[in-house]
């Protein structure tokens, strides 16, 4: 049981920061060559745009998962 509310606080939490943020940035290393003394390395920048559907899914979905929980114990 401690698993599931736990899964379900994440959940939440995930949510309203895809909802709060819209999105994520990330870098990538694609390409490193190295000459003599001379290092090049190429870095691209990555945007995930989440979804408002995402966010307003994961926090539907963890309320559900925390409310069956409380019936169960009930």
């Amino acid at each position: 049981m401690r698993g599931l509310k736990l899964g379900a606080i994440l959940l939440i939490v995930a949510g309203a920061l895809g909802l709060a943020y819209g999105a994520f940035r990330y870098n990538t290393e694609t390409h490193r060559a190295s000459v003599g003394g001379l290092e090049i390395s190429v870095s691209e920048h990555r945007t995930v745009n989440v979804p408002i559907w995402a966010g307003v899914g994961a926090i539907v979905v963890g309320a559900v998962l925390l409310l069956a929980r409380k019936k169960r114990e009930a």
